[in-house]
């Protein structure tokens, strides 16, 4: 089972698809597993399909801004939106679906401790347990950003730097640190919650005051058609935020779990 999940996290990590047509999504790789669902779904109740690319938001960011062909932008951070609605490049504002969640990871059999106040991780960095850390890269992943506020809140980030395995998006970090290429990591709760997720290690939640929220909006761009848009409907109801609460998620104006 776990040799399966890691398998599909390496393939959606690269931007995999719900299906073979229909209009091109793009969406940050925190929603693989919810935004299948949902997409399945869809598909059940109206007969039409789209596809999903998952990836990093500042990438896709960069991408929608040269044009690419994508219908509707869900973000991991809400500030890509913004910004590409002042580029025109969107419809409009768009609309927050979601509110992010990170954990902190350790793969079964790791030496170290998962905590929430990064307690035993402080201890393995000073008597050398942890070698590798595995976190999505700051510089355009949203879930990478977060870690690395969390790290700097606890006085961890100079001396856990030298030893980061990068992700390119959140779910290429959780690959890393589900397979025990990393003695641990910090990625999306969304996917640590992934029913396949098995037995492969354990976690906590990391406390929210230690990063910035982790706002997610979604945006259909000006290539929207009809399934696009009736799509970025069906992820306003309640069936849809119904699966972004079993992920995890909290919704704009609610507690999370």
């Amino acid at each position: 089972m776990l040799e399966k999940w890691i398998v599909a996290l390496l393939l959606f990590a690269s931007g995999a698809a719900v299906a073979q047509d229909g209009p091109v999504i793009a969406a940050a790789s925190d929603l693989k597993f919810a935004l299948d669902e949902i997409a399945g779904a869809f598909q059940r109740q109206t007969g039409r399909k789209v596809r999903v690319a998952y990836g990093s938001s500042g990438n896709f960011f960069s991408q929608i801004a040269q044009d690419a062909p994508f219908e509707l932008f869900m973000s991991a951070d809400e500030e890509y939106v913004f910004r590409l609605a002042r580029q025109g490049r969107v419809a409009d504002d768009g609309m927050p679906y979601a509110i992010g969640r990170i954990v902190l990871f350790v793969p079964a059999g790791s030496p170290v401790k998962a905590d929430a106040q990064f307690a035993d991780l402080r201890r393995a960095l000073a008597d050398g347990r942890l070698r590798k850390f595995a976190i999505a890269n700051p510089e355009h992943a949203p879930y990478g950003r977060a870690a690395k506020q969390a790290l700097q809140e606890k006085g961890l980030w100079e001396a856990i730097e030298p030893r980061l395995v990068l992700g390119e998006n959140v779910s290429q970090a959780a690959q890393f640190a589900v397979s025990g290429s990393a003695q641990g990591g910090i990625f999306a709760l969304s996917l640590a919650r992934a029913p396949a997720f098995g037995n492969a290690g354990s976690y906590v939640l990391v406390p929210q005051e230690l990063h910035q929220p982790l706002k997610q909006r979604m945006v259909l761009t000006r290539k929207a058609g009809d399934v696009a848009r009736e799509f970025y409907a069906y992820m306003q109801q309640p069936a849809a935020r119904t699966v972004f609460r079993k992920y995890g998620f909290a919704l704009p104006g609610e507690a999370a779990d």
